[in-house]
């Protein structure tokens, strides 16, 4: 089973960016992967997406704003967040789909207004 570790969140100010990384223990490559994110008192939803063949998607929230991008050979998800806002506050999770892996602890992203 692939284990996945999500990285580089912190605590920024509004307008500023953070790149989080999602690394897996395993080959990704055959994978769509996902950012979610979970805000708090929220569920979880979807902030990005990436096929195998580099086509990517994004909630109407985050669109203009983020740029999820993957690079097979180092089996790792990389999430560009730019212009951030106070909304944007969650813990920040990847994963495959359609058969997701177990659930890595995410990392926690926080813009202060």
């Amino acid at each position: 089973q692939v284990q996945l570790v999500e990285s580089g969140g912190g605590l920024v100010q509004a307008g500023g960016s953070l790149r989080l990384s999602c690394a897996a223990s395993g080959s990704i490559s055959i994978n769509a992967m996902v950012w979610y994110r979970q805000g708090p008192g929220k569920q979880r939803e979807l902030v990005a997406i990436i096929t195998s063949t580099g086509t990517t998607n994004y909630a109407d929230s985050v669109k203009g704003r983020f740029a999820i991008s993957r690079d097979n050979a180092k089996n790792t998800v990389y999430l560009q967040m730019n212009s951030l806002k106070p909304e944007d506050t969650a813990v920040y999770y990847c994963n495959a789909v359609p058969r997701p892996y177990n659930w890595g602890q995410g990392t926690q992203v926080t813009v202060s207004s």
